[in-house]
């Protein structure tokens, strides 16, 4: 029988903050290689993440081509709150 926590996150979207962190750092770089070895992951789990990511939000955050990565109309919103997030954990880590 399923407990109430895995009944919650079978039922709501979760993303979490590593996530925020991937966003961000893509958004900085505009380069997967770049942004997983600053996020010290390799570019496939990154990848994954951010597919993860825009399936739980039913959003694309980024275009991919060959040549660039850059955020959509929607995803420049996304990256703007998952940098406020995080600057506001940050915070909170602070007082501890």
């Amino acid at each position: 029988m399923p407990t109430s926590s895995t009944f919650w996150q079978a039922t709501h979207k979760i993303m979490n903050i590593q996530q925020l962190r991937y966003i961000v750092a893509i958004d900085r770089f505009r380069n997967f290689a770049r942004a997983a070895e600053a996020c010290q992951v390799s570019q496939p789990t990154l990848s994954a993440m951010l597919v993860k990511l825009e399936e739980e939000l039913d959003t694309r955050i980024f275009e991919r081509n060959n040549k660039a990565v850059s955020p959509t109309t929607a995803g420049k919103k996304i990256i703007r709150q998952a940098e406020t997030a995080l600057q506001e954990i940050e915070r909170i880590q602070e007082l501890s």
